[in-house]
Parts: structure tokens; sequence; C-alpha cells
């Protein structure tokens, strides 16, 4: 008898294991379906529908096993295996199958339909071992508990600290260990090829886990044309950045941000038209641009203090404490510069600073996560935070690529209330330049009433701003002319859509 609670006490802990894993596999595909195709809420939706219908399907299947401990070694044995490789496996597939969904979601059914036979077969091979008494409750218990422990190392330790690929194996290998010990303890039918197998397994992930990595690496540096420098997963994003003759680029999520050969032409287009203009320029606050190039611009004027929220800290490290801070001049590590890794959202509700100046430097809203940073709503909050005579920058996309989109932010900044004048709106100017890197690209100066004319020349040493350039900027022809759009709002979320549509019609 002794023997047999040894046994189901091993079980139950196994079952807080699997569940931690379990649970990670699923958090590891939601993540990477994220990474390389964008949309996070879509995409996580469908990874975790799919990934417990296939758990039901899994537990289904159980009925049918006749011998459950050699089935539940079995299943543990290619979990760990499968689920253990599955983020090198999408990184892979990403960059080399198509279509990208098909490998996604068949790795999530599997993945699932192993997790769902786990519990029903440790509650039967219980029942074998004669401990019914509580059984089900217990393994549940394990269950939720291990799902939990899941949830919370996920963020906080394994994908700062791991990366979703070394994580991924790391996993696999603990439901390997979980199988070794089964076969050892249980003794299944067939236990030496078992064992072998396990045995095998193990050494192959091991092997994955010290060369993953690098393999990963080499097979993305053949996706980009130049020579890949530095790749990092970050718990927000997929960071690649690449050189080539001097020329540096950076891409998220497989996104370009900029290349070092033109980001001037954007930089200078979303700064200094605000610069020029605000009654002040003591204090500004930048959101987004963790790359420092529009901090640099910004710190061409007697600025006193300088906030930039950027969202990812592996972003603002890479270009405050690494050789890339020769791009923006060492902008990131100025005295006057305050870091803030906050989301902006979250952020801007909750400072009461007031600013001169605000550039909203932030990603295209190809998601509705992102698409909420262009919202009425976050526009107001952004006025509340101006002070008398301030202006607001904000980059707003493509104007020829995602027409309806671009115009939708401007509609949506037309829409917002005037912080200073009640009943009125803010005073909004739209204007666009050329960037051989991503084709015409919009901007909008907001505030609660901006002036007719620049308060200030530009600084010295610019390559494209210049003020007699202004009428040039402001010109849309009929191509990109304004048209008919709504405004973006929390309930609507219209901008998303209205960039998905754009881009999808040029295949991008």
């Amino acid at each position: 008898m002794t023997d047999r609670r040894a046994e189901g006490a091993l079980l139950l802990a196994a079952t807080f294991v699997i569940a931690v894993s379990g649970l990670a596999y699923e958090l590891i595909a939601g993540a990477a379906a994220s990474y390389l195709l964008g949309d996070s809420v879509t995409q996580f939706s469908l990874v975790v529908g799919i990934f417990m219908t296939a758990m039901g399907l899994g537990a289904w299947a159980s009925r049918y096993v006749e011998d459950p401990t050699r089935a539940f070694c079995t299943a543990q044995i290619a979990l760990g295996l499968i689920g253990g490789f599955s983020a090198p496996l999408f990184f892979l597939a990403w960059l080399h199958a198509e279509p990208f969904e098909v490998v996604l979601f068949g790795i999530v059914i599997v993945t699932g339909a192993l997790s769902g036979l786990e519990i029903p077969l440790i509650v039967r091979i219980l029942e074998k071992l004669g401990l019914t008494r509580h059984a089900v409750s217990n393994v549940l218990t394990l269950d939720y508990a291990g799902a939990l422990v899941a949830a919370l190392i996920f963020p906080l330790v394994v994908v700062p600290r791991l990366g979703l690929l070394s994580g991924s194996l790391v996993f696999g290998m603990l439901n390997l260990g979980v199988a070794l010990i089964a076969i050892r303890v249980l003794k299944p039918t067939g236990m030496r090829p078992l064992a072998l197998a396990c045995m095998g397994a193990l050494a192959v992930t091991g092997l994955g886990l010290v060369g993953g990595e690098r393999a990963v690496s080499a097979a993305e540096a053949a996706l980009y044309d130049d020579d890949v420098v530095h790749a990092e997963a970050s718990p927000y994003q997929r960071i690649v950045v690449t050189n080539f003759r001097g020329r540096t680029r950076l891409f998220l999520d497989g996104s370009i941000q900029f290349d070092s050969r033109d980001e001037h032409r954007y930089h200078e287009a979303l700064v200094h038209p605000a610069m020029t203009r605000a009654l002040r320029t003591a204090d500004v606050l930048i959101l987004g641009g963790g790359d420092g190039m529009a901090a640099r611009e910004v710190l061409r004027y007697p600025v006193q203090s300088l906030t930039l929220v950027d969202l990812d800290p592996a972003v603002t490290r890479l270009f405050r404490d690494t050789d890339l801070a020769r791009l923006s001049g060492s902008a990131l590590r100025d005295p006057r510069v305050t870091i803030v890794n906050r989301d902006a959202w979250v952020w801007a509700k909750g400072t009461e600073q007031r600013f001169d100046v605000i550039i909203v430097d932030l990603p295209d809203p190809r998601t509705l996560a992102l698409s909420k940073l262009y919202t009425r709503g976050f526009y107001t909050d952004l006025s509340d935070l101006l002070s008398a005579g301030g202006i607001m920058a904000v980059q707003s996309g493509a104007p020829f690529f995602a027409r309806k989109a671009y115009w939708s932010v401007v509609e949506t900044l037309e829409a917002t209330r005037n912080p200073h004048r009640p009943g009125a709106r803010l005073d909004v100017v739209p204007y666009a330049v050329w960037v051989p890197s991503f084709g015409l690209w919009g901007f909008a100066l907001a505030g609660p009433e901006l002036p007719a004319a620049p308060r200030r020349p530009p600084p010295p040493g610019l390559k494209m701003f210049a003020p007699d350039q202004w009428a040039a900027m402001r010109h849309f022809p009929e191509d990109t002319a304004r048209l008919p759009v709504e405004a973006n709002t929390l309930r609507s979320h219209v901008l998303a859509r209205y960039y998905e549509e754009g881009w999808a019609a040029w295949g991008q």
C-alpha cells in the first residue's frame, strides 16, 4: 500500500508539472502568433480556442486507450518533443513555410490533444492503483494550480530570462523528465523501449537548447538582405537590427522601423514643425521613439527635461547602452532625458506632469492593442497634458498606401475636445513627407490653438526640414487627398480595419 501511495503522490506531482508545461505551450503559441502575424487579440483568441478544443478531443480519445500507464508515458515523450520544439518550429516555419498558419495551428492542435489526454489518463492510473478517493478533485486542483504558476512565470521569468525559443525547450524537458520518472516508477509495458526513446528525446532537446537560438538566428538572417547584427525576442516583440556597409535598419516583428540612410527625413518631419511652433520647449514628452532619434531632434532645442515613454525596455536599452547609441548621438544618455518603460495608455492617465510639446512616435495601429493609442479618448488624455500654447505632433501612417487610416487619425484628432476652449475641438494640420524606406508618410500637428507661423527657426544642421517647405508638406494631391472616414474610438476601432484594408490592397 505504501508503494501505491508513493506512486499516487508521484502522479499528483506530475499533474502539477505537466499543467505548467501545458499552459506554457499555449502561451508560447499565442505569443509567437502575435509576434509573427500581429493583432494579438485575434491570434491569442484563435490559439486559446483551438488549443482548448484540441484538449477536449484528446480527453474524448482517452476512452479508447487500453493501457493508460504506457499511453501516459508515450504522450509525455511526444509532448516533450513537439511542445518543446514548438517555438523554434514556429519561427522556422514563418521564415520558410507557406502558409505559416498551417504549421502554427497544426502544432497547437497536436499539443492541445496530447495535453487533453493527460488528466483522464492520470485519473485512470490512480483508479488502477486503487487510489480513487478524491482522485479527480486532487488532480484538478493541482492542474489549476499548475496553470496559475505558468501564467505567472511566463511573462515574469520565462520570456525576459529565457526567451520563447529556449523557454519552450525547457518546458519540453520538464515533460520528458516526468516521462522518465514515470517509466522508472510505474514500469509500463514496453518499459525499456520507452526509456530509450525518452532518453533520446532528452538528448535531442538538450542539443536544441544549446543550438536552437543559433539555428533560428541563422535562418532569420536569410530573410533579410543585410547582415543581422542583433536579434532578440522581448516580452513584447521580436527585435532585429541589420547592417550593410554602415547602413543600419531596425525591424520589430518583421516590420521596418527605420533605415539610417533616410530616417532623418521621418524624424525631422515629426519633431521640428511642433518644436518651432510651440510657445515654449522647456518640457517635452515623447511617446514611443525608443531608438532615441526623435529625442536627438528634440534635444537640438533648449530643452530642460525630456520624458520618453516606451513600453519595451529591451529597445531603449539597445539604443542607449550599445554602439547603436551613436545613431541618436547618444540622446538617451543625456541627463535631461528620463526613460519610462510603461504602457503609454496607462502612463498618460496617471501622470500629473504638463508638457510644452508632445511627440507621438508610436507603432502603426495594426492591432486593436495599438489602435487604442490612436483613439479620441487617448488624444483627449494627451491634450490635457499640454501646457498653454502646447502642441502635439502625431505620426499618422501612410496617406498613399493606407489612405483611409491616415485620414481617420486626422479625423480623430479633429474630434478631440479642446481642453482650453469649452465646446471647441483641437486645431489640426495634416502634412506628409517622402521617406524612401516607407514611401509618402503622414503626420499631424494638433493643439488647442496652432499658430499661423513658426515662433522660432529650426536649429542649424538639418538635412531635410526647412520652413519654406511647409506649404508643400501640407499639400495632398488627388490620390492622397482627404476622403470621408470615421473617427477612431474605443468602441469602434475603425482605424485597425482601415489600416488592414489599406495595406492588404497592396499585398502587404
